[in-house]
């Protein structure tokens, strides 16, 4: 397993009161070190960016070797990996408890379970064998009641209070943006709530002033550079420089030597 960056455990980064664990999700070895070069000592990987990447659906299960090469990749880095396995990639809990300890064995110390909706019975019986099987994996139990379901406090609540008592680290509602809601729920659970960052939603600042204790970034950076590379064809082919963050040849051959650079440049070259 990796050695601990900083001095602190990946859980204790959940339980700094007014300090969210900010984790931005990199979905290659140079996004990665790039990530870490920057100071941050936790990394996960991204299940759309994973699945785009080879040209298959995100959410639909099928990305298990993938999602294992990826965090393979990436367990040896300079920080804390927590990975994305979607809903485990399988309705057995055995199997994804043995999924999950293989991503153990790759240098991950956190893995994120979405239920997908399906029953909160069955999600609660993955996490509890997950955790008999690696109890040191941090397991960030998702709800996709404001993500792809209508947003039902009561549902949310059920299937949350089921995921915790099947020994869940940390409980994930994607889509939940609205800051009465949110203190609602750190009040009500007994472990660290994760929120996804929205660009229409409370700031970082403002969701550690609700007691949110961790903020994922999800494939945002990913579709970040997905748009960034969009723009600068486009101000090429209009005859413009393109201007933003661009690390140069050298830094990004350094980032796949596993070497993290000091810093991108701002430079068009």
């Amino acid at each position: 397993m990796t050695a601990q960056p900083h001095g602190v455990s990946f859980a204790g980064l959940h339980h700094r009161p007014g300090e969210p664990l900010l984790l931005p999700n990199a979905w290659d070895h140079a996004s990665a070190a790039a990530l870490a070069a920057r100071g941050f000592p936790a990394i996960a990987t991204s299940s759309l960016a994973v699945a785009a990447a080879v040209g298959l659906p995100d959410g639909a299960g099928v990305t298990r070797e993938h999602t294992q090469r990826l965090a393979a990749s990436l367990g040896a880095g300079p920080y804390f990996l927590s990975v994305d396995a979607e809903g485990g990639f399988s309705d057995d809990p055995q199997d994804v408890a043995e999924l999950v300890r293989e991503l153990w064995r790759a240098g991950a110390v956190g893995v994120n379970l979405e239920d997908g909706l399906g029953p909160a019975g069955r999600h609660a019986a993955k996490i509890a064998a997950v955790k008999a099987a690696v109890p040191g994996m941090f397991v960030n139990a998702r709800t996709d009641t404001h993500w792809s379901g209508d947003g039902d406090e009561t549902d949310t609540l059920r299937r949350l209070d089921a995921y915790q008592q099947a020994g869940a680290d940390g409980v994930f509602v994607p889509g939940l943006t609205d800051p009465e809601r949110i203190t609602a729920l750190v009040r009500r659970l007994e472990v660290p709530l994760n929120i996804l960052y929205s660009t229409a939603g409370p700031t970082v600042p403002q969701l550690a002033d609700l007691g949110v204790a961790r903020v994922s970034l999800g494939s945002l950076p990913y579709r970040r550079a997905l748009g960034a590379a969009l723009d600068a064809v486009a101000d090429i082919a209009g005859g413009r420089t393109p201007v933003g963050t661009t690390p140069s040849y050298d830094e990004v051959c350094t980032l796949a030597r596993g070497v993290p650079a000091s810093g991108p440049a701002n430079s068009a070259g």
